[in-house]
């Protein structure tokens, strides 16, 4: 997120039961690289880019800016997860202004399937809502994405709406942290 308005950035390290959330190091470059260009990672994020290219233009550090956080395990980095300001331009809103705060996530295959996306990605959700209390953050991907949406559900997201964008339909959902009366 470019814009995080009055939130310092970045923040401490974020500790779960097993996982580390924290700024990006130069260590982690080779997993960069790794989760940009593995074909099963980047399925429905455009496909994977060529690892040549990605040595030539991946920094030293990469990754190293507001809202974006690499997910720790035993020292390693095995993701991300950013909160983005989702652009206007794009389909999918919930105010006329634009603006949202939206949660994305890329997971390395071997992390797939032992619960480490939902427990790092509802620990910064919990850091968003300290940070930006009653804020909500919207979330979008592919319906063919089962997986994605099955964690969006498991998050607390509720679908607002499905739109063609990136020639698929877009699975379009929203989390906030304020809850209702009653």
């Amino acid at each position: 997120m470019t814009d995080l308005g009055p939130v310092s950035w970045p923040p401490a390290p974020i500790r779960t039961e097993r996982l580390v959330l924290r700024e990006s190091e130069a260590q982690d470059r080779p997993a960069f690289i790794e989760l940009f260009a593995l074909p099963e990672v980047r399925t429905y994020l455009g496909g994977p880019r060529p690892r040549d290219e990605l040595e030539r233009v991946v920094p030293a550090v990469p990754g190293r800016r507001p809202g974006l956080f690499v997910i720790d395990l035993d020292g390693a980095m095995i993701g991300t997860i950013t909160l983005d300001r989702r652009d206007a331009e794009r389909p999918g809103h919930l105010r006329p202004d634009a603006g949202e705060a939206e949660l994305g996530y890329m997971f390395l295959p071997k992390a797939w399937g032992r619960g480490y996306a939902a427990e790092a990605c509802a620990a910064a959700l919990d850091w968003f809502a300290n940070a930006l209390p009653g804020e909500p953050v919207v979330l979008c991907t592919q319906t063919a994405n089962d997986r994605s949406i099955r964690l969006a559900a498991k998050l607390g997201f509720t679908e607002v709406e499905r739109f063609e964008e990136y020639d698929a339909e877009q699975w379009f959902g929203v989390w906030s942290s304020v809850v209702p009366p009653g």
